[in-house]
């Protein structure tokens, strides 16, 4: 079982919309996911916004890929980079540490995730 950023089970990220490389629900990755798709995020309007502007909308439905769009609230597995991207820009999402696979650990620290986690 892959493991988490607090050194425990990988947790499920979301069902609903279906997110993960894989399309599992879980942020776990490998040589194939590229993007590193290990951040357990609960998307926000102004990261939608600035993440659109780097010239990958996240809002709009591509119904050929099976993708339904996001909107506030919902959750997802980013690419570990575009989180920091939006960290460094100061609109990143909030995080779900247990969701988020430890190889997130290589791109961001975990200061900065614990600085914008949220937990239920």
């Amino acid at each position: 079982m892959p493991k988490n950023v607090l050194g425990n089970d990988l947790t499920c990220c979301c069902t609903n919309p279906l997110t993960g490389f894989y399309r599992d629900g879980f942020c776990r990755t490998d040589e194939q996911d590229l993007g590193r798709h290990v951040v357990c995020a609960i998307m926000t309007e102004s990261f939608l916004t600035f993440t659109r502007s780097r010239g990958n909308d996240l809002s709009t439905p591509r119904p050929d890929y099976q993708f339904p769009g996001l909107k506030p609230g919902d959750r997802w597995c980013l690419c570990a980079l575009r989180w920091r991207e939006a960290y460094d820009a100061g609109v990143a999402p909030p995080v779900l540490l247990s969701c988020t696979h430890e190889r997130a650990l290589q791109y961001v620290s975990f200061n900065m995730l614990r600085e914008l986690a949220f937990e239920e």
